[in-house]
């Protein structure tokens, strides 16, 4: 029997969350979240109807995203600038 279960998603940038959101954490847009009805297998899998196009990697906008610094100068520049508000960086020592 399929359950039915709400996902909220990005208009702007196709972001979901389980979560409703007032500010989008991918693409910081304002007021671009929508519910979206889903049906889930009796496996916990839920199926989307959305499906995801690659894009060129020229055609990404750049979004300025603030960074921290880490304090160490080499590892901000792999970092792109220093670390990510809400993102999973690991480092294996």
């Amino acid at each position: 029997m399929a359950k039915q279960s709400t996902v909220f998603v990005c208009s702007n940038c196709g972001n979901e969350s389980s979560k409703w959101f007032g500010k989008c954490p991918a693409c910081n847009e304002w007021n671009t979240c929508y519910e979206e009805k889903v049906s889930s297998k009796s496996s916990g899998k839920i199926s989307c109807k959305k499906k995801a196009a690659p894009v060129k990697l020229n055609d990404v906008k750049k979004q300025d995203i603030l960074r921290t610094k880490t304090g160490f100068d080499e590892l901000d520049r792999v970092l792109g600038g220093g670390l990510v508000k809400g993102s999973l960086t690991l480092l294996r020592w």
